[in-house]
């Protein structure tokens, strides 16, 4: 290890400074150089400090006039010790270097963090960095500590000043991927503000009319049909500190993971932004760079948590068929089940959408009071002997319906799959639209349905013809489901169906996410390079 060197400050006292602290005249004289009085109270305490040619440890003897001082320190450090770590080097040359830097490390040395950044890890791997003074070697231009992707190093001083230029003077494509809370009205957009420090914290930047100029354009990857999130190409023209931070909050949209700026702490552990694309012309060959970087681990890992929905289900089938059964059995596997039956009954109760819709349009004749709940035998016979009052009760009751299973749907986002009855499934229009849920029909031959329902439900042959009537054809509606459960044997058949099916819903649910993700994916690797010198101010989005 070599030894430091010695920087060493020699002053003759004179007759006016007489009488005065050694450490108080020290730090007089010497306040041009950096050193405070503690400072060289600890170096007089050290030893480091002679007075006369003999060694001085106290800070409190009085200067004589004509008193020769000797203090004596470590010289300050004008380059960066190299230190070991990782580096993803995806191109070098002799005048440069390409890197994917992680997240998590500060590109060079700040007062908070003088150490362990990616300025010592490049002196370390390429000595002649070496030959460059300063705490920045070969750094000309930064990613925030937490932003991850594509970094251009100089491995000279000549290329370092080549490279800063161009950087300066806007002819380096920058294209970063950004996962943002919401999906942005416009598909594509150019954001231009001015932006400062923000007067109000010092530690974050802001949108100024003082600032100074700030210019980018975004453009919507993948929009998330709930509008929860969405995925970003931005691309920068000028580069001030956060910019793309700052801009995707003034628009209201910020990072998911920026908490600085307003983005959801829980949906990340750092500011979900990743240099993506790079290109430049070689500033000695004039050869057109053009560099692209996948997102790390973490960008996917979070991307496919907010893809990983609930598969929805709807278990339907005639009636008596045993879906009742099944969802118990379902619900009894950990899956959030809900039945057509508990719906309903919610929907019935004093003050309820149901109560209030029935009351409204009818009066008192399924609804006896404000305060009591829907006569649902008496309203089940009215329906039973009138087909046009059935009709009218379905189109009031079954849009309530709708609306609660959706929400029930919604509200577990963690789970792989949630399963609500749905009887009237089909007859009902739920298949209809864009992303129908996944329909499980449940298969029991009619006359098995038909003996369980006269003895278990009390029902006659004419109401069990009647609702039989009310219903698409088992056969058909069968046909139209995309699972089928088979429930001609016993209950415990029935409970080994019930985990075959759980079993299905899970691979399902993770086969629909990846290939979510795939696609998505897919987007940003698929974009094609626009073609000719990559300059931002003229280039669309590849």
């Amino acid at each position: 290890m070599s030894r430091p060197e010695i920087s060493q400050y020699e002053v003759i006292a004179e007759p006016a400074e007489a009488g005065q602290r050694l450490d108080a005249f020290l730090a007089a004289r010497l306040k041009t150089e950096g050193l405070s009085r503690e400072k060289i109270k600890s170096l007089i305490r050290e030893g480091r400090v002679r007075v006369n040619g003999n060694p001085c440890d106290s800070p409190k003897i009085a200067v004589r006039a004509g008193d020769a001082i000797l203090l004596e320190r470590e010289a300050a450090r004008t380059r960066l010790e190299p230190e070991d770590g990782a580096l993803a080097v995806l191109y070098r040359d002799e005048y440069l270097a390409v890197l994917d830097k992680p997240a998590g490390l500060t590109v060079h040395p700040c007062p908070n963090r003088p150490s362990g950044t990616l300025a010592h890890r490049l002196v370390a791997h390429f000595p002649e960095l070496a030959a460059q003074e300063g705490f920045r070697p070969g750094i000309v231009h930064r990613l925030d500590m937490d932003t991850s992707g594509l970094l251009v190093a100089a491995l000279s001083e000549k290329s370092r000043q080549a490279l800063a230029a161009m950087f300066a003077g806007r002819e380096v494509f920058k294209e970063y991927l950004a996962l943002v809370g919401g999906v942005p009205a416009k598909e594509e957009e150019h954001i231009e503000t001015c932006m400062g420090r923000d007067p109000a914290n010092k530690v974050r930047m802001a949108v100024l009319a003082s600032g100074r100029p700030a210019k980018s354009l975004r453009r919507t990857l993948y929009a998330d049909p709930d509008g929860r999130f969405s995925v970003q190409a931005v691309r920068i023209f000028t580069g001030r500190t956060h910019q793309i931070r700052v801009h995707m909050a003034h628009i209201g949209h910020p990072l998911l993971g920026d908490v600085l700026y307003g983005g959801d702490g829980r949906a990340a552990d750092r500011q979900m932004l990743h240099a993506h694309r790079l290109a430049f012309r070689h500033p000695f060959s004039d050869e057109e760079m053009r560099f692209t970087c996948p997102p790390p681990p973490d960008f996917f890992d979070c991307l496919r948590r907010l893809l990983t929905r609930p598969l929805r289900v709807a278990l339907t089938g005639s009636p008596g068929c045993g879906k009742s059964t099944l969802l118990r059995f379902l619900g009894e596997l950990g899956l959030p089940v809900i039945g057509a039956d508990a719906l309903v009954a919610a929907l019935y109760q004093p003050g309820q959408a149901g109560h209030l819709a029935l009351r409204s349009r009818f009066g008192t004749r399924f609804v006896p009071g404000a305060d009591s709940p829907v006569d649902k035998k008496k309203l089940t016979e009215a329906m039973l002997e009138e087909p046009l009052l059935r009709r009218e009760v379905e189109a009031l009751i079954h849009p309530l319906v709708r609306r609660a299973v959706e929400e029930f749907w919604g509200n577990h986002p963690q789970a792989p799959a949630a399963v609500a009855e749905i009887p009237l499934y089909f007859e009902a229009g739920y298949h209809k639209g864009g992303h129908p849920p996944l329909a499980v029909g449940v298969r029991r031959p009619f006359e098995p349905r038909r003996a369980l329902l006269m003895e278990r439900r009390g029902w006659s042959a004419r109401m069990v013809d009647t609702v039989e009537s009310w219903q698409w054809p088992e056969e058909g509606k069968l046909r139209a489901c995309n699972l089928v459960v088979d429930n001609t044997g016993t209950e415990d058949d029935l409970r080994s169906e019930a985990k075959r099916l759980a079993a299905t819903l899970a691979e399902l649910a993770g086969s629909e996410t990846s290939a979510l993700l795939a696609g998505i994916g897919r987007v940003w690797e698929a974009r094609a390079w626009g073609g000719g010198a990559p300059d931002p101010e003229k280039q669309r989005l590849p």
